[in-house]
Order: C-alpha cells, then sequence, then structure tokens
C-alpha cells in the first residue's frame, strides 16, 4: 500500500495523505462509533511507519473524531444525544457570525461562485440514486459554505470553522443523517437560497439568523426515527432523551 498511496499523490507528504485517508473513511461512516482502530493495521494496510498514523490521529483527535487510549490504540468518538444537540446550537451560532461578515463584507465578484455552489446542489434533485444524492449533498454542501467563508474575509474565522465542520460532518454520519438530509435536499438548499439572498442584499441580521436556524436544524428530527428502527418488533420505543441510534444501536 505504501507504494500506492504515495505513488498516486506524488511530491505531497506522507503523513497528510494517510490523515486525508483516515479522515475521508470516518466522515463516511466506514469506523462505527465506538469501534478501534488498530494503529498496526493502518500501518500494515498504508505501508508506514507509525509516525505518520499517530500524527493523523493526533489531529483527528483535536478535531474530536477519534479518541486515542493510551496502551489501546484509538476509538472512533461517541456523543450523546445532548451532547449533540449542544454542539450544534454552538456551531449554528458561530457559522451565524460568518454569514453575517460575508453579508457586510463580501465583494460584487464573489456572488458568482455562491450563486454556482447553490446551483450545484440544485442539480442533484435530478439524481434518481438516493446514495449518490448523499454523497453529492455532503461534498456540495460543504463546497457552498467554504464559498461564503471566504466571503467573510476573516481567516481567523475560517479556520476555526474548518474544524467544526469535520466533527458537523462526522455527527450527521454516524447519527445516521447524511440520508436524510439527502431526501429534504430541497428544503436545505432553500435556507442556501434565503442565506444567499441576504448575503447578496447585504443584510447581516438576517444572513446570521438564517444560518444559525440552518445549522442547528441539521440533526433536527433525526432522534425518534433512528431510534425506532433500532427497536425490535414489538417493543416499545426508548424516550428521545435516551439517546440517537448508531448503527442499529442506541447511545446513551
Amino acid at each position: 500500500m505504501s507504494a500506492s498511496l504515495a505513488s498516486a499523490h506524488p511530491g505531497q507528504r506522507l503523513a497528510q495523505l494517510v490523515l486525508d485517508e483516515l479522515k475521508a473513511r470516518l466522515l463516511t461512516g466506514r469506523y462505527p462509533v465506538g469501534s478501534r482502530i488498530s494503529i498496526g493495521d493502518v500501518k500494515a494496510e498504508f505501508g508506514v511507519s507509525k509516525q505518520p498514523v499517530m500524527d493523523a490521529m493526533r489531529r483527528l483527535e483535536a478535531t474530536g473524531i477519534v479518541q486515542i487510549v493510551p496502551q489501546s490504540g484509538c476509538r472512533v468518538a461517541s456523543y450523546s444525544a445532548q451532547e449533540i444537540r449542544d454542539f450544534f446550537s454552538l456551531f449554528g451560532r458561530f457559522e451565524g457570525e460568518i454569514a453575517a461578515a460575508a453579508a457586510a463584507r463580501r465583494s460584487d465578484a464573489q456572488l458568482a461562485g455562491l450563486d454556482d455552489a447553490w446551483q450545484r446542489i440544485t442539480d442533484l434533485e435530478r439524481l434518481d440514486d438516493p446514495a449518490e444524492r448523499a454523497r453529492g449533498y455532503r461534498l456540495l454542501n460543504r463546497e457552498y459554505h467554504l464559498v461564503l467563508h471566504r466571503m467573510s474575509h476573516s481567516r481567523l474565522m475560517t479556520d476555526l470553522s474548518e474544524q467544526m465542520w469535520d466533527l458537523s460532518d462526522f455527527l450527521v454520519t454516524t447519527i445516521g443523517g447524511i440520508e436524510r438530509l439527502s431526501d429534504s435536499l430541497h428544503d436545505r438548499n432553500h435556507d442556501h437560497d434565503v442565506i444567499r439572498t441576504a448575503i447578496r442584499s447585504r443584510n447581516p441580521d438576517v444572513a446570521r439568523a438564517a444560518m444559525e436556524s440552518h445549522i442547528i436544524a441539521a440533526p433536527a428530527g433525526l432522534e425518534q426515527p433512528v431510534l425506532r428502527r433500532a427497536v425490535p418488533s414489538g417493543s416499545q420505543s426508548p424516550p428521545p432523551s435516551e439517546g440517537f441510534s448508531v448503527h442499529g444501536r442506541a447511545l446513551a
């Protein structure tokens, strides 16, 4: 794997390649929540030494996606339902401030990029395959928000937000939400339209409120339906406060 990993991306740092691959797997749910990631297995698969793997794990731990357990290895991070709600509440406020800054500081030339990002998400509605819509939405949604971040002209806010976006994508995927978000793609992109209209009209207050509402709504409504699928037929569904279901089991 070492030769193929390095040869596929010549000139790039090995540690970055390992990080990018592990992050992609975590953000798409390849590693179940709470599962152990063997450093030895990753080393063998990628054909690398321990150092680039541990460097990648430390960066992923700083983002909140994995937990390094001394004498044990690494585990995929797990969070309670309340922690997930708290995160999106905080994230919504943060992204709201970025949207407000974008509305106040954006250039006319930047509006075309935001329009294009919005249209590309709209085009996903033509796809018949739900899985393809889900993959497309996760990637293009991130692009839309990156375009908006650049409009804020604040490198500090953008850098902080990037880490939060990784955790957001991880949480949405692990609570089984990305497929359901793709089903509500039209409504989600309507939110994007409201936000871009506020930015176009240089209205920071509306941009802030619309963005905060958009982010906080990301996991809304996922808790109870997902929990129902985790309960055997004939059993009583647990109350929503018990947690989100992840890969067929409930997180306390």
